[in-house]
C-alpha cells in the first residue's frame, strides 16, 4: 500500500475511534478550561477543525499552484469561530466530516503532485511538500486527540 493511502486510512481509523472515545467525555469536561487562556477540550477539537480546513486548502491549492502562501493563525481561528459557545454535537460532526473530506482529498492527490510545495511561513518563507502536510497532519491529529481523551 502506498504510504499516503496508509496515512489516509490511519486518519479514518483515528477519527472513528475518537468518535467512540468522545462518548465517555462529559459535557462539563468538554467545556472546562484548565486556565482562562488555555483551550477547553471543545476548543481543542475546534482547533482540529481549523487544522483540517487549512490543510484541505493546502492539499488542494498546492496541487495546481506551486509555493502558494497559506498561513494559519491558530489562536485567531479558534477565537473567531467561538467553539466554546458552539453546540458540542455540531462540533463533533463537523470535525468528523472534515476528516472524511481530508481523507478523500489525500486519496485523490496524484503521486507526482506530492512533492509540490506550499509556503506556510509567517513573515518568512517556509516551504513544505504536500507529502509533509499529510504526515504532519496525522501527527498533529494524534497529539491533540491524546490531549482530548486523556
Amino acid at each position: 500500500m502506498h504510504p499516503v493511502l496508509a496515512q489516509k486510512n490511519e486518519i479514518i481509523r483515528l477519527v472513528n475511534q475518537a468518535m467512540i472515545d468522545f462518548e465517555n467525555i462529559t459535557e462539563a469536561a468538554w467545556n472546562d478550561k484548565p486556565q482562562p487562556h488555555k483551550w477547553s477540550k471543545k476548543e481543542l477539537l475546534g482547533h482540529l477543525i481549523d487544522s483540517a480546513s487549512n490543510n484541505i486548502r493546502r492539499l488542494i491549492v498546492g496541487q495546481y499552484e506551486q509555493e502558494v502562501k497559506i498561513i494559519y493563525h491558530q489562536d485567531e481561528w479558534v477565537a473567531c469561530q467561538n467553539y466554546q459557545a458552539a453546540d458540542l454535537a455540531e462540533v463533533k460532526t463537523l470535525w468528523q466530516l472534515l476528516n472524511n473530506q481530508i481523507a478523500r482529498v489525500i486519496e485523490n492527490i496524484p503521486e507526482e503532485k506530492l512533492q509540490n510545495t506550499c509556503d506556510t511561513g509567517k513573515g518568512k518563507t517556509e516551504l513544505h511538500t504536500l507529502s509533509y502536510f499529510i504526515e504532519d497532519y496525522l501527527v498533529h491529529l494524534q497529539y491533540h486527540l491524546n490531549q482530548i481523551t486523556a
